[in-house]
Formats: C-alpha cells, structure tokens, sequence
C-alpha cells in the first residue's frame, strides 16, 4: 500500500504541484506593476530549481562539514581529531597511496587508449562496429562487471586446469607461466583492479575524442600532407594541439571519476590486501564502523580533492566560449 501511495504521488502529485506553482506564480506576476513584474518573473521560475539546490546539494554539505567535527555517533565535537586521523592513520594513507595509483594509471591509459583507438578508427569502413564493441562494457553495471572480473580473475594451483581466463590464456601462451591470484597478491591486485576500471571506461574517452577529432576539417590534414607531412607529424602537429581542449575535458572528467572510484574495489576485494581507496573507506567508517565523524571527514576530504578539478574545467570551458 505504501509504494502504491508514493507511486502514486510520483506519477501524479509532482506534475500536480508543478501545475499549481505555475499558476500561481502567474497569477501574483499579473497583479504586479510592469517594471517589477520584469525583476521577479525570472526568480519564480528559478526558486523551484534554488530550492532543490540548496536541499539537496547546499544543505548536505554543510551539513557534513558539521558532522565532520563531531566523534562516533555525531556525539560530541572532537575538532580536528577526526582531520588528523584520516591524514596520518595507516589504513587512510594507504588510500590514498591507491588512489594516487589510481588517479595516474587509470587516467593516463583511459585517455592514451581512447585517442589511440580514435584515431586509429577513424573512417574506416568498420569504425561504427569496432567501437561500438569497445563502448559495450560502458553498458555494463559495476556489479555484473565484477562478476566478470572475478571469474576472469580466477586462479588455480599450477598444474590444475585453469577456470580463470587470464591464467588460461598466460599458461597457454607463456610455458614457464606460473598462474597467479591476481586479487591476493599484493603486488598485482591494485593493477588487476585499474586494469577494470580501464576496461570499463576507455570506451567513454573513445567517444568523445572521436567526436573531437570528427570536428577537426579535413582541409588541415589535407593541407599538412600536400606540404610533405607524413601521418606522425600530422598527428603531433595537427591533431594533438586541435584536439586538446577535448583532451583536457576528458582527462579532468576520468581524474574526477577515479577520486570517486568504489563500486569496483567494493565488489571485488572491499579494500583487504591493500586495495583500499578513499571511498571505500568512507563506507566502512560510516556502514561498518557508524563513525560518522570520520565518515563526514573523508567526505570532505573528496570534496576538496574534486572542487581544483572542477575549476579547472569550467575555466577551461569558459576559455574555448570566449574563443567562439
């Protein structure tokens, strides 16, 4: 009965309520004087909007700032306690050791990958095939991506029958290949892991830098080959620097990504083995261990780490508008 309820103010009461602002909103403008009407007829139709913003955006924010000076429970102020914990605690630096891992592996390979492929694609007769092939995992939820994974990653005991692919396919190609438990050991398992996230997301990159590049006129390239460029020089001296602003866009969009990154480490290890990443670690501190001080903390943390990145992106959008 409740879902039917809450099913049934979705469907019908929020077009209801939108309905009825409107109408309201028109009917206090009509009995207001022309000049003022002109001043508040923007504002009525930004408050719904305001008001979503500050509820869920501006309110929660502060409101984990709040928290993030608070101990276990949101029970008495700590100060910067918690602040000190996440910057010299063990398991913390070794998340963030990880996600710098990740910020520089992740990132460089989604980018290189997706404008190497780009490139490489790019007018063929098969292109639309090729890539949608590489787009395909983007399709696929962080949850069945690690199922896959994790049977990809599968290990035996060498000379036992491999059910992992991996090792199936490194024994039968390399024959001194011990099989190794990618996941275990610690010296792969963080690789193992970006090696997903790329697999996951080299097909975003693809995409938009494709794009990109489809925008770059021929007439440059044909140009550049008329005055004896060769295709390596075309490319470094052409399409790199048309390309870069998109490059820039994309990098910036994979850094934000990756800061946030936990669906996979969550699925596949949950941080053990030193796998542990900032936002995992969030979760375990609020989920596991109902400190929400902490939990607030690494918030914040993320939100600092996040808000550089954003800026440098909306500079460098409002750099290439004010170049059109």
């Amino acid at each position: 009965m409740n879902r039917l309820l809450i099913a049934l103010v979705v469907v019908a009461g929020v077009p209801l309520a939108t309905v009825l602002y409107i109408a309201a909103a028109e009917w206090l403008l009509a009995r207001m004087p022309d000049r003022r009407r002109l001043v508040w007829r923007p504002w009525f139709w930004l408050a719904p909007a305001v008001a979503l913003l500050v509820i869920y955006l501006v309110y929660p924010t502060i409101n984990t700032i709040y928290l993030s000076f608070l101990g276990p429970q949101s029970t008495g102020f700590v100060g910067v306690e918690n602040y000190l914990f996440a910057l010299t605690s063990p398991d913390m630096l070794s998340a963030f050791r990880n996600n710098l891992l990740w910020l520089i592996f992740f990132t460089l390979c989604t980018v290189t990958f997706g404008l190497i492929i780009a490139v490489l694609f790019d007018r063929v007769r098969y292109e639309t095939a090729v890539k949608a092939l590489i787009f395909l995992p983007m399709a696929i939820s962080y949850e069945a991506a690690g199922v896959i994974w994790k049977l990809m990653y599968e290990f035996e005991p060498a000379g036992r029958p491999q059910t992992g692919t991996v090792n199936a396919i490194l024994v039968s190609l390399i024959p001194d290949f011990e099989p190794q438990a990618w996941l275990v050991n610690q010296s792969t398992n963080n690789a193992a892991l970006i090696a997903i996230g790329i697999w996951m997301w080299t097909g975003f990159c693809m995409v938009i830098l494709s794009a990109g590049l489809k925008s770059i006129p021929v007439e440059l390239m044909e140009a550049a080959r008329v005055d004896g460029a060769n295709e390596w020089q075309i490319f470094r001296g052409v399409t790199i620097p048309l390309l870069r602003p998109t490059i820039a866009v994309v990098t910036t969009t994979m850094v934000i990504n990756v800061l946030k990154v936990f669906d996979i480490v969550y699925i596949m290890t949950n941080g053990n083995l030193g796998t542990e990443v900032i936002a995992n670690r969030m979760y375990k501190e609020m989920f596991n261990f109902r400190h929400f001080g902490r939990a607030s903390t690494i918030a914040v943390i993320l939100l600092l780490a996040v808000i550089p990145v954003m800026y440098y992106n909306i500079e460098r959008f409002r750099e290439q508008e004010a170049l059109r």
